[in-house]
């Protein structure tokens, strides 16, 4: 979080507290003033009470018992008021911080996005204009398609996960309800992603016929989205494995990547929203937050589910349990 942010949370959260310190002592000052007040008017009935009367003890008993009664009632309202004060402060607070994170993403990911978008057109841009103004040996020529190519296939990834991000949340996409061959679909995406990075070694094992039931595009999506965070988060000379087989009703979609891992307090984050880890002005991967957040909601959507698990010696292992 940048440090106008965390100005803002310290300033936000001060108020907070100094407010709800006010509220509390308002409401302490209230009930000893009420209190105050009943042992005031305790006294002054006890005072009019003639000793000679005969029903005096009657009388005194229950002029005590007025005052019982109304300290009761004044401790149950304000313990009431005083809980009921505390829960809310405890939303209020929790959802005011949550705002602010969300605010700070949000930042984090319009500029995560301006990035992702200006530099592949600013590649794909020289490539031509250098196409274009030389004549150039048919290997460099192809190189520079090639190049090009790939960034298009990154600002079209982009916009996919954008659009269906924007959608999914809508619910103004229909999701589709098709029996998938999952292993033909990953080793389809597996191909295209050795095509665009021929020099990354790469270990499949897919079992065949492996029949679920879902959307093609949204598991396209979510399979093109763990192996595009492998190759982002691992070294260009580590394999990636992607596994896809049958364990008892389920089939499990296993990607495997050799880099630094995610620390075990970060694994349940990175699934959030334009979560990503790292300071945005600093971190040198690629990204915009959006993919793994992606990948969980179509699991979900599929009534599947994912989780990280550690690879050793290192690494990440993203697994998905769909059900047959």
């Amino acid at each position: 979080m940048e440090a106008s942010s965390k100005r803002r949370l310290v300033f936000v959260s001060l108020a907070y507290w100094v407010l709800l310190v006010y509220i509390i002592a308002a409401l302490v000052w209230w009930f000893i003033a009420l209190e105050k007040q009943n042992q005031q008017m305790t006294n002054f009935k006890l005072n009019e009470l003639i000793l000679d009367d005969p029903s005096y003890l009657i009388k005194y008993d229950r002029i005590q018992e007025d005052k019982k009664r109304k300290t009761a009632q004044y401790i149950g309202e304000g313990s009431t008021f005083l809980v009921l004060t505390l829960i809310g402060a405890v939303f209020v607070y929790r959802a005011v911080r949550r705002q602010i994170r969300l605010q700070q993403q949000q930042q984090n990911f319009m500029m995560a996005v301006t990035h992702e978008l200006k530099t592949p057109i600013a590649i794909a841009k020289l490539n031509l204009e250098t196409l274009q103004k030389h004549q150039l040996e048919e290997a460099k020529r192809q190189k520079l398609i090639m190049m090009t190519l790939e960034e298009t296939n990154r600002l079209n990834t982009l916009a996919n996960n954008i659009l269906v991000s924007a959608q999914l949340e809508g619910g103004r996409y229909r999701i589709a309800h098709e029996k998938i061959d999952l292993g033909t679909l990953v080793e389809t995406c597996v191909q295209d992603f050795k095509t665009r990075f021929p020099d990354r070694p790469w270990d499949t094992s897919i079992e065949p016929g492996l029949l679920i039931t879902g959307d093609p595009l949204l598991l396209q999506i979510l399979v093109n989205n763990l192996l595009e965070n492998a190759v982002k988060y691992s070294p260009r000379q580590t394999r990636i494995q992607c596994i896809v087989q049958r364990k008892n009703r389920q089939v499990v979609l296993q990607v495997i990547d050799e880099g630094p891992g995610i620390p075990d307090n970060e694994k349940n984050k990175v699934f959030e929203k334009f979560y990503r880890m790292g300071n945005e002005n600093t971190r040198t991967a690629k990204g915009t937050g959006l993919g793994l957040y992606l990948c969980k909601k179509i699991a979900r959507d599929h009534h599947a589910t994912i989780r990280i698990n550690d690879h050793i010696p290192s690494g990440c292992n993203f697994t998905v349990n769909f059900t047959r």
